[in-house]
């Protein structure tokens, strides 16, 4: 029997790479230490978020950071204790938000998201999981037209990738979005944009799906990495050694302990996000919007209304803070003042950041090990487009855009 491919992680990315692997003809094993789906692809926004193409360490940052750790209603928070930890990643993160580098990192994210809907479409053509994909469109509330004109850096940026709003003042904010109140004075509108209803339920079913097409799921946890050579000969897990052609590192934040086996040491640091979803909620939004004054996404799903957002750097490890909840929860009552619910639920999740916000995919040298990670705020946007991408690269197809700017190797040497 020829030898599998294995692809550990088995969030949007990894199941992604799986599926387009398993398409192209070849026997995939799918790896997780938990369930499908269960890390940061669990609660994220919901938000097919092709429009994101501008990093958040852009120049301002160096004006608006300060600002922002010391002030307890800004959308960035801080975990002090990790601060030791997390000062290298840090130096470098900052030292990527100049002009020069800006460019740099919305060129690379252009190519990666603007098709993003399509890429979803295509992964689950001529299957019953599109129903899980809604076609919407997409808002940004701000407080005021002059907090929309002060936003202009970003817009332009989303000009360049093809984005281009339509903007709603005065009656016309309500007539959108009726569940908005006085809070939103200026409502940026984009359109042909798409979202998931469920992000945890799309991912279990994207792997019931591998499954029945002759694709093998294991949970276990990854020990070590064999090779031959310099070649990945096999995996060792805590069930058993299995041999394998290719190995693909697609396992979020835990991307950095299955690199430190490698005896490689990647930059990637944890962007802790939160949600809080609104069950039962009294109203909804016509479409998914970012409430721009806490830097938060809200989006109509399945199980309620969830908000969610909010950037903590910190450590992986740690529990919940209760900041930025509470940020949170003030945030959506000041903008949906009438909105009633019959409770709450809240959730943290690890978003895997790099210092240039590009995301780490391609192989490493000729190990025939590959990596799809440090996608950051994008990885249920960027999955579909990224695994077919490590597909093509395992496959020896040639990808339609240029992988220079994603390759391991700008951190490996």
């Amino acid at each position: 029997m020829t030898k599998p491919i294995i692809v550990i992680g088995a969030g949007m990315v990894g199941v992604s790479t799986a599926l387009w692997l398993q398409r192209a003809g070849r026997r995939v094993i799918l790896m997780d230490r938990g369930k499908p789906g269960m890390g940061a692809s669990y609660g994220n926004a919901g938000l097919i978020a092709q429009w994101a193409v501008v990093p958040v360490n852009t120049p301002s940052i160096w004006k608006d950071a300060p600002k922002y750790l010391l002030n307890p209603n800004s959308p960035l928070f801080l975990k002090w204790t990790h601060l030791p930890k997390m000062l290298p990643w840090i130096a470098k993160f900052m030292s990527n938000a100049n002009p020069v580098d800006t460019d740099r990192m919305v060129n690379a994210l252009i190519p990666l998201l603007t098709d993003a809907v399509d890429q979803h479409k295509s992964l689950v053509s001529d299957t019953p999981l599109e129903r899980w994909i809604s076609n919407s469109k997409f808002s940004y509330s701000y407080p005021t037209c002059a907090d929309f004109k002060h936003d202009a850096f970003s817009w332009d940026m989303k000009a360049r990738a093809g984005f281009t709003p339509t903007v709603l003042t005065g009656n016309e904010i309500q007539d959108a979005e009726p569940i908005l109140g006085p809070a939103t004075g200026c409502l940026a509108v984009l359109e042909g944009q798409g979202h998931i209803t469920n992000p945890a339920g799309y991912i279990t079913q994207l792997v019931a799906h591998f499954k029945t097409q002759g694709g093998e799921f294991i949970q276990a946890e990854v020990k070590d990495f064999m090779k031959s050579n310099g070649h990945i000969t096999s995996v060792e897990t805590s069930q058993t050694n299995i041999p394998c052609m290719h190995a693909v590192i697609t396992a979020g934040i835990w991307s950095k302990d299955l690199m430190r086996k490698l005896n490689l040491e990647v930059p990637l640091e944890t962007e802790r996000g939160y949600h809080v979803i609104y069950k039962n909620p009294s109203q909804i939004p016509n479409d998914p919007m970012m409430i721009t004054k806490g830097k938060f996404a809200v989006n109509p799903m399945d199980m309620g209304l969830r908000c969610a957002g909010i950037v903590e750097l910190g450590d992986h490890h740690a529990g919940p803070s209760k900041q930025p909840i509470a940020l949170l929860k003030r945030c959506a009552t000041e903008v949906f003042p009438t909105l009633k619910y019959s409770g709450t639920e809240e959730w943290l999740g690890f978003r895997p950041s790099t210092p240039d916000s590009i995301p780490v995919i391609g192989e490493i040298g000729d190990s025939g090990i590959y990596t799809g990670f440090g996608h950051q705020h994008v990885g249920l946007t960027a999955g579909p487009k990224t695994g077919r991408l490590l597909a093509q690269m395992i496959t020896g197809e040639t990808p339609n855009i240029d992988l220079k700017p994603y390759t391991p190797a700008r951190y490996l040497g």
